[in-house]
């Protein structure tokens, strides 16, 4: 099923979910959504994975054909695995946590009702609290990808000429991103929040507001999709934020940084040094043991201060976040928002990012991605940080 260097890291994952299981008193956890797959196997397939919290792992597959491994079964449904798991000697469980805020109900209630005995409960946060702490693994992964990231954003210089839209620019840089290895894919979490390769948001079009939980909104360029570059000329005085995919690997990197035209308004100067001044205090701040709730509140707190509130996290519309954990998919746990119960730990990846939208100008700050370490932070996209000429 996976190659042999990767079989250690499967039993590093394993393990974290056996004491998930123990932790919350379920026997067992039923897995079967692509990510979730990916993150217990190291590669997507059409089928299940059942542990249970004596350690017991085995892969049910539907597609694709020919994989192989002792651990792996193919079956024509899930009905089917209560019957192979007493072939294999293994009890039935009492209870059996399924993916219930990733999967449709009907596939929910199909895999409960193949398990009549056990009581199902939902194992989404089993899952989510799992791989929020990354292993050395998916750092060294993430690393790989923000490094990737880093060396087209570096080098946008030259893209620009007089006349061209939101739409012409990212095209190249999104272009430039596949030539540097990009795999195109930005995996997000939830039913209703759709991205293509991510945002790339010109003037005032930050300031439409859109009806994903995205820190930006756009007006996108067709109804089916309202969200990111509208076909606005980027003309001088403007901000253009970028904020593309990051995954080389796999595993993601989120960085954002702006650029302009020509010179923009003290106004807007003001907004992105104070993101940038936010992003040195949580330096100082984010280490294991921090509320997130708390590095939300500073950053608010600190825009407040600096008379910048009213265009915090946007403008005609506001985030309710100023960041988020980032792996498989860009919006994981950790959750930095005012209500969040999440706690940073030792191995949190997150994106950190304060921006503002300034009317007449456009989105401006910055967002890195952070490695939370047992004694501190660590940024993992380091690099600059002020404005970005883009002619």
């Amino acid at each position: 099923m996976y190659t042999p260097d990767f079989a250690s890291e499967i039993n590093i994952r394993k393990a974290k979910i056996v004491a998930a299981l123990k932790a919350m008193n379920t026997d067992a956890i039923l897995i079967g959504t692509n990510v979730n797959n990916y993150y217990i196997a190291g590669r997507v397939f059409s089928g299940y994975v059942y542990i249970n919290s004596e350690g017991f792992m085995h892969y049910y597959v539907k597609r694709p054909a020919l994989l192989k491994g002792d651990n792996v079964t193919y079956i024509r449904k899930p009905e089917d695995i209560p019957a192979l798991l007493q072939q294999a000697g293994v009890a039935l469980p009492a209870t059996i946590a399924l993916e219930m805020n990733f999967m449709s109900y009907s596939d929910v209630t199909r895999l409960a009702k193949s398990f009549p005995e056990a009581t199902p409960t939902n194992g989404s946060a089993i899952m989510s609290y799992v791989r929020s702490t990354k292993t050395a693994y998916e750092i060294e992964k993430i690393r790989r990808s923000a490094q990737g990231h880093m060396s087209v954003y570096k080098n946008l210089q030259g893209i620009y000429h007089p006349g061209m839209t939101d739409v012409e620019l990212q095209i190249e840089i999104e272009a430039r991103l596949r030539r540097a290895g990009c795999l195109g894919i930005f995996r997000v979490a939830g039913p209703s929040m759709e991205v293509f390769m991510g945002s790339l948001i010109s003037g005032d079009n930050a300031d439409n507001p859109s009806p994903y939980d995205f820190a930006m909104g756009g007006a996108g360029l067709d109804s089916s999709l309202p969200g990111g570059c509208n076909g606005t000329v980027i003309e001088p005085g403007m901000s253009t934020m970028v904020d593309l995919c990051g995954n080389f690997t796999g595993y993601m990197s989120d960085i954002s940084r702006t650029y302009s035209v020509g010179t923009m308004s003290e106004l807007a100067q003001k907004a992105h040094n104070c993101s940038v001044a936010i992003h040195h205090a949580l330096m100082e701040m984010a280490r294991p043991g921090v509320k997130a709730s708390d590095i939300y509140n500073l950053s608010r707190t600190m825009a407040e201060e600096a008379g910048l509130g009213e265009y915090f996290m946007g403008h005609n519309q506001q985030a309710g976040f100023v960041g988020h954990g980032v792996g498989i998919e860009i919006n994981e746990s950790p959750v930095l928002a005012p209500r969040s119960r999440d706690v940073l730990e030792a191995g949190n990846v997150i994106a950190f990012e304060p921006k503002f939208v300034i009317p007449g100008t456009g989105a401006v700050g910055i967002e890195n991605t952070y490695l939370i370490t047992a004694d501190g932070i660590e940024n993992l996209t380091d690099f600059t940080e002020e404005i970005m000429p883009l002619d």
